[in-house]
């Protein structure tokens, strides 16, 4: 993925995150409340825009520093958090199935392993992959 791409992607995630939340504080606001699952439902949408946004610098700091590839791990690592880590919650809260719950930390630890990329690729500035 160029930072075309991750810029893309981040856009298109944004978009479903604006929508699911506004999904959830209107169309759904009365199952989530019976369902006692209004805070799941929150910190699905709110970790999902945290880590869209955080795509979006990626994509910026990848059309700044496109010889940096380990911004491609940080990249996926991201999408995977938010496809795991939210949309584990989203099931949940829409579902009521608990067992959805075990996955979400899988997507924790994508989070954290983007983060630690983006760590990494300013550290090294993918010196060590140059040879």
């Amino acid at each position: 993925m160029n930072g075309k791409h991750i810029l893309m992607a981040a856009g298109l995630s944004g978009a479903f995150a604006v929508g699911l939340g506004a999904f959830g504080a209107h169309g759904l606001a009365d199952i989530l409340a019976k369902t006692g699952r209004t805070e799941t439902f929150q910190t699905a949408v709110s970790y999902h825009f945290y880590h869209t946004l955080a795509l979006a610098v990626v994509g910026l700091l990848s059309l700044i520093k496109p010889d940096w590839k380990s911004l491609k791990f940080v990249t996926w690592s991201f999408i995977l958090g938010i496809l795991i880590f939210s949309g584990s919650l989203y099931i949940l809260s829409l579902s009521g199935i608990t067992w959805w719950g075990a996955i979400t930390p899988l997507g924790g630890v994508g989070f954290i392993l983007g983060w630690l990329g983006l760590f990494y690729s300013a550290l090294r500035n993918d010196q060590i992959l140059v040879k």
